[in-house]
């Protein structure tokens, strides 16, 4: 009975709806059910006021603290025409709206849903899947970059065939583009698209195999005369006055790989994803950290935009400990913001700031799952930055970070 609901919690993941932001905990018929998950935690970093995205930025005079990562309630009903997710998000910042939306589906053509309101854009893997069930403490900073707090606003159909071809989910999504505070800052909207493919009965039932593709085509509004491009090995200004609200390209495009295999040394898995694009960001300055600058914008950009060509990826290893109730984690993502540039050529005279340098991270650590509602995780990231001719971008920036995590959901 134990090694029974031992497997069943590690591989729950892949075999229910909850996994998924962007539906209700169940689809069969209910009146509200409330669902959700604490996460509490405990953080050391290698130096003071670090920018970090484990979490968010460290305190000037911190290099550790407590901090409640996640405080999720979800409230949730369906019927047989309609679905309805309401979830908020409690720490110790405030209380935050994290998902609004309704679904509507008829029981004649249940592989074709509406969804309308605030949730999870559907692109790739880890962004809608739900940090109540991911085991690495963070998704990767590529993606914490390139949409920030997973969400925006707007609707999107989806199809997912019941019987045949039941491998098979599309989405397509029509947002606002200004991410999960929903307040749109120019009257262009953006499409978000998702294609994924899911087997579960491969090799015996033993292998599971998921796969997509996703893209995100969208844009970026000027607010001022200037903003740059990358020539030969720097940026140039665009200077002119019909610039002002001018609609910058933010496309991206990805692809994503999840392979499990279940063994008799336990479940093993390995998730990978890559995504390259345009991302229109800003130079790094006093007010905005480099790790910033190329970041998506839930309001109307100040200043002059720079048009970057960006790459990034992660690759998730893990594997339950013989069977028992320990999990080993293994993780390696990378982001580089301007990916046409080496990191020789950043900080010369050519206009390029600290959103410019490429970041990557190793991680690793152990899960111990006390009971199938309990879970503990202990992680540690090394951050490593390349070495640029930018100042304080010489070497290695100390910004390590090791987390000590419990979560409780039910």
């Amino acid at each position: 009975m134990k090694k029974k609901w031992l497997n069943l919690v590690f591989l729950y993941p892949m075999l229910v709806v909850a996994q998924n932001n962007n539906a209700p905990s169940s689809y069969d018929p209910h009146d509200i059910k409330i669902t959700g998950y604490l996460q509490t935690q405990f953080q050391q970093t290698q130096s003071t006021g670090i920018s970090s995205f484990s979490g968010g930025d460290f305190s000037k005079n911190s290099d550790n603290r407590f901090m409640v990562r996640r405080g999720r309630l979800k409230i949730d009903r369906a019927d047989q025409y309609s679905s309805i997710v309401f979830q908020i998000d409690a720490t110790q910042n405030g209380l935050q709206l994290m998902d609004a939306f309704i679904q509507l589906y008829h029981p004649d053509y249940k592989q074709f849903k509406f969804t309308g309101g605030l949730f999870n854009r559907p692109f790739g893997y880890s962004i809608i899947y739900s940090s109540g069930y991911r085991d690495f403490p963070e998704r990767a900073r590529v993606f914490q970059t390139l949409m920030p707090r997973e969400r925006d606003i707007g609707g999107m159909l989806s199809y997912h065939p019941i019987k045949k071809f039941k491998f098979v989910t599309a989405d397509l999504a029509i947002v606002n583009g200004s991410g999960l505070f929903a307040r749109d800052y120019d009257s262009k909207k953006d499409l978000v698209g998702n294609l994924t493919f899911h087997f579960d009965s491969l090799a015996g039932k033993k292998v599971h195999l998921g796969f997509g593709a996703s893209f995100y085509k969208g844009s970026v509004r000027n607010d001022t005369e200037n903003y740059y491009t990358l020539q030969d090995k720097g940026f140039i200004t665009n200077t002119n006055p019909d610039n002002i609200g001018k609609n910058l390209k933010r496309n991206y495009l990805g692809g994503n790989l999840q392979l499990q295999y279940d063994n008799r040394l336990g479940v093993t898995s390995l998730k990978a994803e890559y995504v390259a694009g345009t991302q229109p960001g800003v130079a790094a300055s006093s007010s905005v950290s480099g790790t910033l600058a190329s970041q998506s914008f839930s309001t109307q950009p100040a200043t002059d935009l720079y048009l970057r060509n960006f790459q990034g990826y992660y690759v998730w290893f893990t594997h339950q400990i013989m069977n028992s109730k320990f999990g080993a984690l293994v993780g390696y993502d990378v982001y580089d913001p301007n990916s046409k540039l080496s990191e020789y050529e950043i900080g010369l005279d050519n206009n390029t700031t600290a959103g410019d340098v490429k970041f990557s991270t190793f991680g690793y650590g152990i899960t111990y799952l006390f009971n199938p509602r309990v879970k503990f995780t202990f992680y540690n990231e090394n951050v490593v930055n390349d070495r640029t001719q930018l100042k304080g971008y010489e070497n290695d920036i100390k910004d390590d970070v090791f987390t000590a995590r419990i979560q409780y959901r039910w």
